[in-house]
This record gives C-alpha cells, sequence and structure tokens, in this order.
C-alpha cells in the first residue's frame, strides 16, 4: 500500500492496525482474525448529494469523497484515538474516533463538518467496514437475524456464498457492483431485522453491531479483495436521509462496535457482550427481580382492587420491584389516543394511586409505573399545550400513527414536558421504576434520527437527575432493543411473546444482542399450567433478568413452590449470570426447535437451560450435569455425553462441572 506512517494508538485492541497510505485514505485494519484481508478497508466513506461514488455500485463502498480524504492529524486520549481528515473539494472534515472496549473490541464513530463556503447535503456516513480476505469467502458464514412482534431474534447462519454468488470477478478484472444488505426502516429499530451480523470461519470470527434507536443499513458485496462489510446508519437511498451542512455545521454518524476472536463464533459475540458492558452509561445496580402486572395478567387495566392480591403474592414470591403497568391513568380501557398527561384516573384507585403504591413500599418492594414518553394522543390535553414545533412533522403538518402524535426531543417544550412529568411521578408517588414503552412507528426521515439522538440525551439526563431511577426500555416488547438504548437502560423487555410455549427459542437467543443481565425475560405462571409447564415458563426468567408476572395469588401451592425456588436460584446466580458469557450448544435456536438450550458460563461456573418442545431430544454436553432446576423434578435420562429429553413441554437447568 505505500505505506507513509501507522497512527500509533497505545494499548489499541490487539491486532488492530491504522495504515496511512501515501496517496490514499487512513484504513482500518483489523488483523487479529485471519479471516480478514490484511489490506482492510477505509476508515470511513462519505456521501452527499452531488459527491457519491467513485465507481459506481449499489453499495455504500468507494465513495468520491472517502477516496479523496487525506490525514490532516491524529490524538489520543485515554482508549480513544482521535483522526482527522479532510477533502480540500467539498471542504468536508471529518473526524473519527475509535475507543477500545477491551482486548478485542472497539467502536467507532465519524464526524462530518463542513470547514468549506458552500453548503453540502450530507446523504450517509459509514459507521465501519470490513474485508473478508478473497481465500476465506468460500468456507465463510453469516449469521443474521430477522425480527418481529412476537417472534424475536430469529438468528440464521448460512454459507456467506449463499448472500454473495461468486461470479469470478478476476475474469473481468473490476470490483463487483451488487449489494445485499439488511435494512431498518424506521423508529423500531429492531422491529424487521437485527443491527448486528457474524462473519465466521476456520480462521475465527468477527462481530459488529450498529447503535442507532432509528433507521441503519448493513451490506454486502464482492470486490477483487474479498466480500466487503459496511455498517451505517440512515441513508439517502433507503431511508430520505438528507442533511445540509452550511458552513460551520457538523454531523456526528452512528458508531458501530466490532469485535473479533479466533476461537470462533461464540467466543465473538461473547468478546462483543464484553465490549457492551464496558460501553453501558448506566450502573444496573443490585439487579432486582421485577414483577409487572400486564402480561397475562391485568392487561393495562389494574385498579386497586385487582392489584392488592398482586402486591401480596408478589412480594411473598420475593419480587423486590412491583411495576403497575399501562392503564393507571385511565378512566376506563379505551385509553390509547388519551395518552400524553400521565396523571392517575379518577374512580380506579378509591384511595388513590399513592395508597396502592405505600402497599408496594410496605412489603419492602420498590414502585414503578409505564408510561409511554414520545407520543401524545390526538385526544389528550397536552396536544393543544405544546407548540407545533415539539411534535414531528412533515410537509408542515404533525405526522398522526395510529391516533397519536409523536413529540420531537430536539425542541426544548417537549423536553420541559416530559421533565416535568417524571420528576412530578417521581415527588408525588416516590416511583423508582419508570418502563418506558413506544407502540408507533411514526417512519424513518431525518428528523426522526435527531430525535432519537435527543431520546437517548434525555434518558442519560434523567439517570443523572433521578439517581437510582432504574429505566426499563420496552417498545411493543422488543421492537426497538438496540445497542444505543441499552447503553442507558437497566433492562430490556424481550418481547411481548404470551405463549409460553413459543418463549425459549426468543430468551435462549437474546443474549446475542441483549447482555443476559438486561435481558428481561417474562415469567408467567398461570393457573391451568402443569407443574412441568410451570417450570418451563420460570426457566427463562431465571437466566437472563427475571422479570415475573401472573395471578400468582391463584397458582396451586404445588406452583407457587416452583416460581419461590425459580427466584430464589436467580437471585443466588444473578451476579454471575452478570458477569457470564453465552454459547449455544445445539446452535442458535430455530423458531421451531423440538430442543432450546443455552449455557452460560460465569465465574461461579457453567449454567445450562434446556428446554424440550413436544418431542424427543437429546444434546451432547461436555461435563457431569447437576440439576439445578427443579431441584425436586425427575432426571432426565443420560449416558455419557449425552442428555437425553422427554416429549412434552419440560424444562431444566443445570450446573456443569468438570468430569
Amino acid at each position: 500500500m505505500n505505506d507513509l506512517a501507522v497512527i500509533a494508538w497505545p494499548d489499541r485492541p490487539a491486532g488492530v492496525e491504522l495504515p496511512v497510505p501515501a496517496d490514499g485514505p487512513v484504513r482500518l485494519v483489523v488483523s487479529g482474525v485471519p479471516l480478514l484481508a490484511a489490506v482492510g478497508r477505509p476508515l470511513v466513506d462519505v456521501f452527499t448529494s452531488v459527491d457519491q461514488r467513485a465507481r459506481s455500485s449499489a453499495g455504500h463502498v468507494r465513495s468520491a469523497i472517502g477516496e479523496r480524504l487525506r490525514l490532516r492529524s491524529t490524538s489520543v486520549a485515554g482508549d480513544t484515538v482521535e483522526i482527522v481528515q479532510g477533502d480540500v473539494l467539498t471542504g468536508l472534515e471529518v473526524t473519527s474516533r475509535l475507543r477500545r472496549l477491551g482486548p478485542r473490541a472497539f467502536t467507532g464513530w465519524h464526524t462530518v463538518r463542513n470547514v468549506g463556503a458552500r453548503t453540502v447535503v450530507l446523504t450517509a456516513v459509514t459507521g465501519a467496514g470490513l474485508l473478508v480476505g478473497e481465500e476465506h469467502v468460500g468456507g465463510a458464514r453469516l449469521s443474521w437475524a430477522e425480527s418481529g412482534w412476537l417472534a424475536e431474534n430469529r438468528w440464521r447462519i448460512e454459507p456467506l456464498r449463499e448472500r454473495v454468488p461468486e461470479v469470478n470477478l478476476p475474469l473481468h478484472g473490476q470490483d463487483g457492483r451488487a449489494s445485499w444488505g439488511v435494512t431498518s426502516h424506521g423508529a423500531w429499530s429492531t422491529g424487521d431485522h437485527l443491527p448486528m451480523g457474524v462473519l465466521s470461519a476456520d480462521g475465527g470470527a468477527v462481530a459488529f453491531e450498529i447503535e442507532s434507536s432509528g433507521p441503519w443499513h448493513w451490506e454486502l458485496g464482492e470486490s477483487l479483495d474479498g466480500v466487503h462489510v459496511t455498517a451505517l446508519g440512515p441513508t439517502g437511498a433507503r431511508h430520505g436521509f438528507a442533511v445540509p451542512l452550511a458552513p460551520g455545521r457538523e454531523w456526528a454518524g452512528t458508531p458501530v462496535t466490532v469485535a473479533w476472536s479466533s476461537d470462533g463464533h461464540d467466543a465473538a459475540v461473547g468478546a462483543l457482550i464484553g465490549a457492551r458492558r464496558a460501553h453501558r452509561l448506566v450502573d444496573l445496580g443490585a439487579l432486582p427481580v421485577v414483577y409487572n402486572d400486564f402480561m397475562n395478567t391485568l392487561m393495562g387495566d389494574p385498579t386497586a382492587e385487582r392489584l392488592h392480591p398482586l402486591v401480596d403474592a408478589a412480594a411473598d414470591a420475593g419480587a423486590e420491584v412491583f411495576c403497575v403497568d399501562a392503564g393507571w391513568f385511565a378512566a376506563d380501557g379505551d385509553w390509547w389516543h388519551t395518552v400524553g398527561e400521565w396523571r392517575e384516573a379518577a374512580g380506579r384507585f378509591p384511595d388513590g394511586l399513592a395508597a396502592v403504591l405505600d402497599r408496594i413500599r410496605t412489603h419492602g418492594m420498590l414502585p414503578g409505573l409505564w408510561v409511554e414518553p414520545e407520543v401524545v394522543g390526538v385526544a389528550s390535553p397536552v396536544r393543544d399545550a405544546l407548540p407545533e414545533e415539539a411534535f414531528l412533522r412533515r410537509d408542515g403538518s404533525r405526522v398522526v400513527e395510529h391516533d397519536r402524535y409523536h413529540l420531537d426531543l430536539r425542541h426544548p417544550a417537549a423536553v420541559a414536558h416530559l421533565d416535568a412529568v417524571v420528576d412530578r411521578l417521581v415527588a408525588d408517588y416516590g416511583i423508582g421504576f419508570l418502563k418506558l414503552d413506544y407502540n408507533i412507528d411514526p417512519g424513518a426521515d431525518t428528523a426522526l434520527v435527531g430525535h432519537a439522538h435527543a431520546y437517548r440525551e434525555w434518558l442519560t439526563g434523567l439517570v443523572a437527575r433521578h439517581p437510582g431511577l432504574i429505566l426499563e426500555n420496552c417498545a411493543s416488547g422488543a421492537m426497538r432493543a438496540d445497542p444505543a438504548l441499552l447503553r442507558v437502560s437497566h433492562l430490556q423487555s424481550t418481547s411481548d411473546q404470551q405463549d409460553f410455549r413459543r418463549y425459549p427459542p426468543i430468551a435462549a437467543a437474546a443474549p446475542m444482542t441483549i447482555p443476559p443481565e438486561q435481558a428481561g425475560n417474562w415469567a408467567y405462571p398461570a393457573p391451568e399450567m402443569t407443574g412441568a409447564e410451570t417450570a418451563f415458563a420460570m426457566l427463562a426468567g431465571i437466566t437472563g433478568r427475571l422479570y415475573l408476572s401472573g395471578f400468582l395469588h391463584r397458582l396451586r401451592p404445588e406452583q407457587r413452590a416452583l416460581v419461590h425456588e425459580a427466584v430464589e436460584l436467580h437471585k443466588r446466580w444473578r451476579r454471575s449470570i452478570a458477569e457470564s458469557v453465552p454459547s449455544w450448544p445445539l446452535g442458535l435456536p430455530g423458531w421451531s426447535d423440538s430442543a432450546v438450550a443455552l449455557r452460560l458460563d460465569g465465574p461461579d461456573g457453567a449454567l445450562l437451560a434446556v428446554w424440550s418442545r413436544g418431542h424427543d431430544a437429546e444434546i451432547r454436553v461436555a461435563g457431569q450435569l447437576v440439576q439445578l432446576y427443579p431441584v425436586s423434578a425427575p432426571a432426565w435420562p443420560t449416558e455419557p455425553g449425552l442428555l437425553h429429553l422427554p416429549a412434552g413441554y419440560d424444562a431444566r437447568l443445570f450446573l456443569v462441572t468438570p468430569i
């Protein structure tokens, strides 16, 4: 490459280099994994409405501006290296920051500033680019995931050549033009796909994820050097993204985290989980067990009479937080289009909501409430109390989605309104837990991207202003369970799925994108369940962040014993789970698999969770199995290195010890 130098980055992740060619932009080389090509990729590509690609293709590679960038300066502060490059033609200056997040991971983001004399319309800024070496493409595998309401975390692992067909580029003597990509189009950042992928081969594995709470895109394409992977936030072509940068203005691009391992797929995912933990901005504290009255229980229709037995039973089961979910603010069940003011409804609580919350505190639990902060119903009194500019607008009018307007937190009036709501709930009710929901998608545009940044800033300020306040991130379950919001949330709901038989593949695959200690897996036992089904329903909660629900006071004594046992077991293991690294002995779970397994290796030992879903199956295990839950249930048949699963719905949690 005729390099002039390699940028010095003290304590950089092992195997990361930043060479500076004499006649080109700074490049990113991840040499810690033989899978990736030693030539690397340019550190950043920039696209505008005028300057697009230097060579035409369907991908976000080889941008004209990116190829013209030249190094201007570098600096280092702690774990972060800062690289400034410029383009003399457009007057754009790009500041790239790469932060070390452990020995095998970093996150990178790029800020584009117009230091020229004319306005430039920005349409895309890449976050990270990787290159699979041509010699590894044939044996490489790609992991990527679809995800949707009630059917989250549906991962598939397939040959890379399934998505990038071999077309004999050497014969044609030039790079390819085709591109295959995965895109999130709107505000539900994980509503269609997950913003993450893993490339693996005998030469190791590399994982990447996009830190966006709005639209994002990643893509594959082939060049003469190998298959390139590009991860970025919004784009003009796919999201209508366009930001006019007047002289002096700047735009911060979407961060992307990269992690790798020479030990394969699950080890690379483990390195990425370590990076997420290092990148987190909130202290998870004591990891309390939460009871919520919604799932398969009150379903958004709470009253004092209905809540009292739930509060008593939740406390008896060992819950440490009790959250009153949706409906506490509504005079009747038709509240969808009236939300936004967040004041308790007259009639639901004869002695006032405060009396219910006092009952929760009397039992030693922290009280919590459900709020959907970013929306205002079309019939809400708040709709006329805020200026028009405080709402997302298109073509001069407010965006309306499912009888709701959407706040724009770039406007100070919107921020002031939400600050006042939370301050009042904390002052008047002493709440310590907020379930923050998000049940509409207003679609993708540049304004939404700005709002998403502002919403994360609001959450950061909320935690600073109310230390100890626990925030759950929810969006119709997990429709916005992205890395950006996980950084500023204590708990992440993993689904709205109410069928306990369909929850295991969601919960078992959740650690691919959510650290186990933040994965709020619902455990909702019901009186009609058998003992085996009760254990089946509870196991997901034990292995993540136990999120309890259900009519606990109606359970049979033997069911209550299983619930209490699960809560106690989770409390004993939650600290170890919070440091654990996941792996999947049966591979990532398929949606209809008859057997699902998740292993968590933590400082106190290795936990193996296994669900049997209707058919006989078996799982190979390396080690001796000690049954932890349910401790009194019949043991499943074993033989050396093999565990036999029975037919029907049943589950076990084991401690794996060396033979």
